[in-house]
């Protein structure tokens, strides 16, 4: 089984501020996951200033102001980015940042990073798709309000423009998704509908989707993340405090390494129990040499380091080579 890769979603939730951002990357790293990711956009280029707020977000920002003053406030500078990419090198965790406009993807690859993360908002926006994909570096794409369709012509868009390869995150776009959206099964849908590796991207409360989502097979997940639930912005009631995320990375590593390979047999740990817990044919009574074995005077019993009950008819007719006590091993 490889290895899970673990996203922490870091997004907005620094709130525009480099200092609470590195501390960010602190506890990703603490937490134990791969990679941390931002956001990187200029707010003027992503958004025109007629956009309005999504519900979730005029519910936990000022209803008041538009979604373009927003951004203004939760965007980072070319210079703060570069800053943490450096932090996050000196850290000892992956940095990632999603591009939300053409400006901020020419921005990025100066900067290396390991793979793009596209974000569901721009799965339909093929200059977008076009220009990510020229740069021949790997894609994470979610698919959060996109049918099979959709995703299958974004992945053509992106293999045709030279991404050599793709991988799927099952999302629901909306803070916090209601359990009975999350639609899991998804995921199997796409695997087999693209023949692309898949993850998922998860907007539910709490850390138990995630886990349920890595033992269906996501190799990639992605999960919010915050210093604080009660801190001002769009994304912070919905993300993970920093013992959430650290218990969500500890329990997909276990279920990680408990899916194994999928080969049915006696397991390192447990060879050892096999003479402890299966059962030999024994002596059921005191049994005199020449006697012939029947179901009266042999049975089985623990421990299983005799002859295996499987062979109880084989035994059953054959006389006995020896003199036997009660519970003694059955010889032949």
């Amino acid at each position: 089984m490889k290895k899970v890769c673990i996203i922490a979603e870091a997004g907005v939730n620094h709130n525009g501020d480099i200092i609470i951002a590195k501390k960010m990357v602190d506890v990703a790293k603490m937490a134990g996951v791969d990679y941390i990711k931002f956001q990187t956009f200029v707010p003027e280029k992503l958004v025109s200033r007629y956009a309005e707020k999504a519900n979730y977000q005029k519910e936990t920002t000022d209803a008041a102001e538009s979604q373009l003053d927003m951004l203004r406030k939760l965007s980072l500078s070319e210079d703060e980015f570069v800053s943490l990419k450096q932090y996050c090198d000196e850290v000892g965790i992956g940095f990632i940042s999603t591009p939300f406009d053409l400006e901020s993807i020419d921005f990025l690859e100066k900067l290396e990073m390991d793979f793009w993360k596209i974000p569901s908002g721009e799965i339909t926006n093929l200059p977008y798709l076009e220009k990510i994909a020229r740069t021949g570096r790997n894609v994470i794409l979610s698919t959060g309000m996109s049918d099979v369709q959709e995703i299958k012509d974004a992945v053509r868009i992106l293999e045709n423009n030279g991404s050599p390869e793709i991988v799927l995150l099952h999302c629901n776009t909306q803070y916090p998704t209601p359990f009975e959206d999350v639609n899991l099964s998804a995921m199997e849908t796409m695997a087999k509908s693209t023949g692309k590796v898949v993850g998922y991207s998860d907007h539910t409360k709490g850390i138990e989707v995630p886990i349920a989502a890595v033992a269906l097979g996501a190799t990639v997940i992605e999960k919010h993340f915050t210093l604080d639930k009660n801190m001002e912005g769009p994304d912070h009631k919905a993300s993970l405090e920093p013992d959430e995320l650290t218990q969500m990375v500890s329990a997909i590593r276990h279920i990680g390494k408990a899916i194994g390979n999928g080969i049915k047999e006696a397991t390192t740990s447990e060879k050892g129990n096999k003479a402890i817990a299966r059962k030999s044919i024994v002596a059921a009574c005191r049994i005199a040499k020449g006697e012939i074995f029947s179901e009266k005077n042999i049975t089985t019993k623990r421990p299983g380091n005799g002859i295996s009950p499987m062979r109880w008819h084989e035994v059953i007719g054959k006389a006995a080579p020896k003199d036997f006590s009660e519970d003694e091993l059955i010889e032949l």
